[in-house]
């Protein structure tokens, strides 16, 4: 799996949203300068997130940018999946056909199902951590995800 840098940033900037109080808003600025990024890049992700739902924008005196909804109630996956970061089986199996239009191996896949668990087993991971577990505790996220390991392949 691949985490790109809109991916990363994006969490972080979530990250930032979810430590303030409830109700608290950030301004672009103040989350640019606290992760190290340019305002307009910090701007873009939060438009992405905006339109996911998971980021609003508020207007006036006290604006800027808060969640949406409680930061438990916001997972990775819902973060990943505004960003674009988490592909599904079949858009792994178009993406790479080759000189053909479609996959030589489209009927009687052998590798599809391998896929398919694989993206099962990430989406189930990341919709079960909310983005409120990772405030300043790598320690639990570190023991749930120790947990929650697949049994080795025999």
């Amino acid at each position: 799996m691949k985490i790109t840098a809109l991916e990363e940033y994006g969490l972080r900037c979530m990250l930032q949203l979810a430590a303030g109080r409830p109700g608290e808003s950030f301004t672009v600025a103040e989350i640019a300068r606290r992760e190290g990024l340019s305002g307009a890049y910090v701007e873009k992700l939060l438009r992405i997130l905006g339109k996911a739902g998971l980021a609003q924008s508020l207007r006036g005196v006290k604006g800027g940018y808060t969640l949406a909804r409680p930061s438990e109630q916001i997972t990775l996956g819902d973060v990943g999946r505004a960003l674009g970061g988490i592909q599904l089986p079949h858009e792994i199996c178009h993406r790479y056909t080759g000189k053909q239009k479609t996959c030589v191996h489209e009927d009687g896949c052998s590798i599809r199902p391998v896929w398919h668990d694989v993206t099962r087993y990430v989406m189930e991971m990341m919709d079960s951590i909310p983005i409120s577990r990772l405030l300043n505790r790598a320690d639990l996220v570190q023991l749930s995800a120790d947990q929650s390991r697949p049994p080795a392949a025999v």
